[in-house]
């Protein structure tokens, strides 16, 4: 379930991006470049985020391994 919720926001990090791009102004020195550029970076920060969560994630073991398998008893030092 938390694999898909990741690719879930990586995939609207995109949209936002796609949807964006063409109305932020990055040429200028105002306020308005500064928010674009602000804004921007904090859309790539939240997308690489996610993009690392979704590829370093730990890999779950099989279930079906695990139940079938006996543990072997600990020796005790005698």
């Amino acid at each position: 379930m938390e694999k898909n919720r990741v690719i879930l926001s990586l995939l609207l990090c995109g949209v936002m991006l796609y949807y964006a791009m063409p109305h932020l102004v990055l040429t200028t020195s105002s306020l308005q470049g500064i928010f674009s550029i602000s804004w921007l970076t904090f859309a790539l920060f939240a997308a690489g985020g996610n993009l690392s969560s979704l590829l370093y994630a730990p890999r779950r073991k099989k279930a079906g391994n695990q139940k079938n398998s006996v543990r072997k008893p600990l020796r005790q030092r005698g």
